[in-house]
């Protein structure tokens, strides 16, 4: 199917005489490499179609978070679908296996879907949704919604991990290794969004939007809450920080920057003296080691089984050692 979705965009393009412009190519060429590398012949041929937005309804394993789209922040692609008269380049749908009056759910292309029903609302009711139809597992369809979605800045890390943690026991069967090799990501590139995760709320609250909070805010944070005492002071911080950013909110200031919201959190767990600097390392329940921090640096103490998944391993051990520096 190479080439397909260039084929059809050409189509179109000829149809009204529009010049492309040159960052539309880009993404349409990168859309098609997606699809080809694993969609193949499960387009349907009679492709692309046009529907109504409210004929699709949003498939819950797609990364994008539905209630955060808005006018405003999809201004620009509404803006350029009103003048173009629909949405160049395709979204991705599938038959809605569920008995609904929705025949199709949708799998990649949520802000588009938005801008089109916005319009429809709002002085466009002609305009309909371009879509192509694909025949596609959940599991497939998660990954094909993580390839579209992985480079995108509307997309926040968050985000992206929260959908990482569901998937890895919806279509993984808990095993983060298999999720790992299947979105062509290492283990400890997956352990460290599966930690960002399962951070507690009260230190998402913390930060003035969700969209402030890295993977390597987490890196920092996820050792300290794993010591009891430690993880208590850094909570307590973050709801107080949490309150202190909803009264600058309300009109009382400028809103905390991250970085100082991070080393406050820091500082907080760091104010309780600590009875040791020796911690056991942990793989799930498995205990495969310990941790101690001298004067020279950290002294590690594994037991490595002959089976053990390395890569998972040294995602542990990594983790074990930036809880040790932060015991220095």
């Amino acid at each position: 199917m190479a080439g397909l979705i260039r084929d059809i965009m050409a189509t179109l393009s000829r149809d009204n005489g529009a010049a492309r412009p040159a960052a539309e190519l880009e993404a349409l060429s990168r859309l098609d490499d997606r699809l080809t590398s694993f969609a193949g012949d499960r387009i349907d041929s009679r492709a692309p179609m046009l529907i109504r937005p409210a004929d699709c309804v949003v498939w819950d394993g797609n990364p994008r978070d539905q209630p955060g789209l808005n006018p405003d922040s999809c201004r620009s692609l509404i803006e350029s679908i009103a003048a173009e008269g629909g949405n160049r380049i395709p979204v991705l749908v599938r038959l809605n296996p569920q008995a609904s009056e929705q025949p199709y759910q949708l799998l990649v292309g949520s802000r588009r879907r938005f801008a089109i029903d916005w319009l429809n609302h709002n002085g466009r009711p002609e305009l309909r949704l371009n879509a192509l139809v694909v025949e596609l597992s959940d599991e497939e369809a998660f990954r094909l919604a993580d390839i579209e979605n992985r480079e995108r800045a509307d997309i926040c890390e968050l985000d992206r991990a929260r959908s990482y943690q569901q998937a890895v026991d919806r279509f993984y069967g808990g095993v983060q290794s298999r999720m790992a090799e299947a979105l062509g990501l290492s283990n400890s590139q997956l352990s460290r969004l599966l930690a960002l995760a399962q951070l507690p709320e009260e230190v998402i609250q913390a930060f003035a939007t969700k969209e402030e909070l890295k993977v390597r805010y987490s890196e920092l944070l996820t050792p300290l809450l794993r010591r009891h005492e430690q993880r208590a002071d850094l909570i307590a911080e973050a709801r107080i920080i949490a309150q202190e950013q909803q009264a600058r909110a309300a009109g009382n200031g400028a809103m905390l920057a991250s970085a100082t919201v991070l080393s406050r959190l820091r500082q907080a767990a760091a104010r309780r003296p600590r009875e040791s600097s020796d911690m056991e390392i942990m793989a799930g329940d498995d205990r495969i080691g310990r941790a101690r921090v001298t004067k020279g640096g950290v002294v590690l103490d594994l037991t490595i089984a002959s089976d053990a998944d390395l890569d998972l391993l040294f995602a542990h051990v990594r983790e074990a050692i930036l809880a040790a520096r932060a015991l220095a």
